[in-house]
């Protein structure tokens, strides 16, 4: 007889590999409840695909009910956090969002995001060409960190030399977005850094109005619909957010990818062999262990599901990587195989809120699997890895590896 369902998110081993009790949580309560984290949990594809594609019944706009529930020295005490991240449509609903959404898609596209692929390639040989022979390195610090944040600078119009600069305060932001059940003291680190970067854009934003290139920057400046433009705080909210989406899943899809084809050495062999089948190996690697741990709703209609009463104001995370295990939907799903065929993985979520810089996540990982695997003919973990502490995103603080060069 199995012992009652009592998911601890944060516990090393589960955060190391969290899909045997996403399995019981599917078969056993596919709408559990979680005392700990005060919230609903998801975990079948058919459901996590419902709440993506819902429209009334459920809300994404959780960050002003969240700041409007903090006492004043508390709200002071993140102005900046609530100042700018409110502004970012992943935390609107209509019609708020499709403003937002309407108007970034106008240059923010998957022409521009594919037109990348030439400086991904220049980026991912420089990247590699640093590693040169070394036996072992650190393939999140030296790759698949640096890559995703020079491609989104690249874009944005920030020089190269500021990506020490850019990245430890997008690292510092994260303490908030994405392990928010952390300690207080961590909001302060975030804060100072949301600051710093809304200064940085600022400053950048003010430079590209008196002399505008050919960067995003300065077409989400010149943008115009109608009679409606970005405000200035929302062309800074914007940078942020493009640039911190940008890059920080994407290091996750890397990171996760390499380490599930080196646990599967027989795909590696087959992707370094037939570079030709990468297009469907980022999707399986998407799938298998994505970079994006759950996507957060608040309950905004009362409904039932799964026999449970869900009431307004109740909070629900959606775990995106459980859904790409589903036995259900997916056959062999705790298995890799870079050939798969079939349903579609919802990594990147689906309907309104589907990730925009998807297209960008996915060349970059089509260029740089491929460039790798070429580059060294042998690699393997050393170690064991050591997880980030969030429900949002899914990675590693670091990922050593022993290597050959071909």
């Amino acid at each position: 007889m199995s012992t009652a369902l009592d998911w601890h998110p944060e516990d090393p081993a589960t955060l190391a590999n969290p899909y045997p009790t996403f399995e019981r949580m599917r078969n056993e309560d596919p709408c559990y409840w979680s005392p700990r984290l005060r919230s609903w949990v998801l975990t079948r594809y058919d459901d996590v695909k419902a709440v993506c594609l819902d429209r009334g019944k459920l809300s994404s706009d959780r960050l002003r009910p969240f700041f409007a529930s903090l006492p004043g020295p508390e709200a002071e005490r993140i102005g900046s956090i609530m100042r700018y991240l409110s502004l970012w449509m992943v935390f609107k609903d209509p019609p708020e969002h499709t403003r937002l959404r309407r108007l970034t898609s106008r240059v923010f596209h998957a022409k521009s995001m594919q037109a990348m692929r030439p400086q991904i390639e220049e980026l991912a040989d420089w990247l590699i060409e640093r590693i040169g022979d070394r036996p072992e390195f650190d393939f999140i610090s030296e790759f698949a960190g640096p890559l995703p944040c020079l491609v989104i600078m690249a874009m944005l119009g920030v020089a190269r030399e500021d990506l020490a600069e850019v990245k430890r305060m997008s690292d510092d932001m994260a303490l908030f977005i994405g392990s928010s059940r952390t300690s207080p003291e961590k909001y302060d680190t975030a804060e100072k850094a949301t600051q710093e970067m809304a200064a940085f854009f600022r400053d950048l934003i003010a430079r590209r109005r008196a002399e505008p290139r050919q960067d995003l920057i300065s077409e989400l400046i010149a943008l115009r619909e109608g009679d409606d433009r970005l405000s200035e705080d929302e062309l800074i909210a914007t940078c942020i957010l493009l640039l911190f989406a940008g890059h920080e899943t994407t290091t996750n899809h890397l990171a996760n990818g390499l380490l599930s084809l080196m646990r599967f050495p027989d795909q590696m062999d087959k992707l370094r062999q037939r570079p030709e089948l990468v297009v469907g190996a980022v999707e399986e690697l998407l799938r298998y262990d994505g970079p994006s741990g759950a996507q957060v709703r608040l309950v905004s209609q009362a409904h039932e599901l799964h026999g449970k009463s869900l009431a307004p104001g109740e909070r629900m995370f959606v775990m995106l990587n459980s859904a790409n295990r589903d036995p259900r939907v997916f056959e062999r799903a705790d298995t890799l195989d870079i050939e798969r065929s079939g349903y579609t993985h919802l990594t990147f979520g689906f309907g309104m809120h589907v990730c925009m810089g998807f297209p960008l996540a996915r060349t970059e990982g089509q260029v740089a699997f491929p460039k790798v695997l070429a580059a060294f003919s042998q690699l393997e973990p050393v170690g064991d890895q050591t997880w980030v502490n969030s429900l949002v995103f899914r990675g590693m603080h670091g990922l050593k590896v022993r290597a050959r060069r071909a």
